[in-house]
């Protein structure tokens, strides 16, 4: 296989990220940028790690993988190599690891002086639990986020780790790296971003501070205006045991909920809020009468904000997504496109996840312009599976 530098047809095509490779966040944020047209070489041990998922890991699309033994200083060496021609670096190790294999900051810079240094962890580069084992759930529990999640009184509700790896996590990492990459522009000068999925929870989670400053928030699961406290705002179950998402706040929507729900004359004001229970029960009995099927196609295209709950296998073919080329499938998998939208710029998907670590080290380095590559590999500082 040949690899060629500059294919990328998003926003980022000619930038170059070398990625350290981590799990979670760190990926998916190289895969965004990936996808917004940047070349990024994905860096990793011999073997892979653990969720390194092979060829339907859609966290590493876009990207080739390299493998090299880092405790080699050769292979640190190769690495420092592809910096120098780089305009940023990702890692997602524990605070100090990367210091330790010499591929630290401090390390890059000195090779790199405009480089972008994008550090992802959990808990960030300093404070007390910087050294500790976590995962999302951790994260996004000590930051507040997660006690509210939910409608049941007797414990939070966690959806799964898109709140943390990748709300708080992924998409923070990548708002740093194009704000350096601008900053640098002018300045001519890189600098290190300390991602962390605590502080990129807790602001994502600012409208809660601003409710709670207000004054009338309450810290109790299902009592608010946005977590199942108002019925109108809520999920309800259909006829087939299925659901479907209701989000009529405005009062001209909770209108059309009511009347296309027909049950305007029975139901309760919108602002009798001591009367909630018995508009609930209205909602609850009225969608009880229909399979989601029935109330999906009822409810289309109104402005009752009234959507189906359906699962990923159905949600690629709904027909809004269809039109709007949400999921397409690319060599041989169903994925979602890159986002956001370009009027000019369109990113486009390129190479698919590779089946095992290291499956274009040789093409990959030879395209960065790494030299030695045969010598690399017949002594096992690089690995050609």
């Amino acid at each position: 296989m040949e690899i060629e530098l500059g294919q990328g047809t998003g926003p980022l095509k000619g930038i170059k990220v070398v990625e350290i490779a981590g799990i979670g966040p760190s990926p998916h944020a190289c895969m965004i940028l990936a996808d917004l047209g940047a070349d990024v070489i994905r860096i990793e041990r011999p073997g892979g790690q653990m969720l390194s998922g092979g060829a339907t890991m859609l966290l590493n699309r876009g990207r080739p993988s390299i493998a090299l033994n880092l405790k080699n200083p050769e292979a640190v060496s190769t690495v420092l190599e592809l910096v120098k021609g780089a305009d940023v670096v990702v890692e997602g190790m524990r605070p100090g690891v990367t210091e330790r294999l010499g591929l630290g900051p401090d390390d890059c810079i000195a090779v790199n002086p405009r480089i972008v240094y994008g550090r992802m962890t959990g808990w960030g580069q300093h404070g007390p639990l910087a050294q500790a084992a976590g995962h999302d759930m951790n994260y996004i529990a000590i930051t507040g986020a997660l006690h509210m999640m939910g409608q049941t009184k007797d414990r939070p509700q966690f959806p799964a780790n898109l709140v943390g790896d990748f709300g708080g996590g992924s998409t923070y990492l990548v708002i740093g790296i194009l704000a350096a990459l601008l900053e640098t522009k002018a300045s001519g000068r890189g600098q290190v971003i300390d991602a962390a999925i605590v502080d990129g929870t807790a602001h994502l989670n600012a409208m809660t501070s601003a409710f709670a400053a207000m004054g009338g928030f309450k810290e109790e699961r299902g009592a608010n205006m946005l977590d199942g406290g108002v019925p109108f705002y809520d999920i309800y179950e259909t006829s087939d045991g299925k659901h479907m998402s209701v989000g009529a706040l405005e009062p001209q929507f909770f209108d059309a909920l009511v009347t296309l729900l027909g049950v305007k004359e029975t139901c309760p004001g919108q602002g009798e809020t001591e009367r909630y229970d018995e508009m609930r029960a209205v909602f609850a009995e009225a969608f009880a009468s229909r399979t989601q099927a029935e109330w999906i196609a009822h409810f289309e295209g109104t402005d009752a904000c009234v959507a189906g709950i359906l699962p990923i296998s159905e949600a690629v073919n709904h027909p809004h997504l269809k039109a709007r080329g949400t999921f397409v499938e690319h060599e041989g998998l169903t994925q979602p496109v890159p986002a956001p939208r370009f009027s000019r710029t369109e990113p486009s998907l390129g190479l698919p996840p590779s089946s095992v670590a290291g499956e274009h080290t040789r093409a990959a380095l030879t395209a960065w312009g790494i030299e030695n590559v045969e010598d690399l590999i017949e002594r096992g500082v690089a690995v050609q599976p």
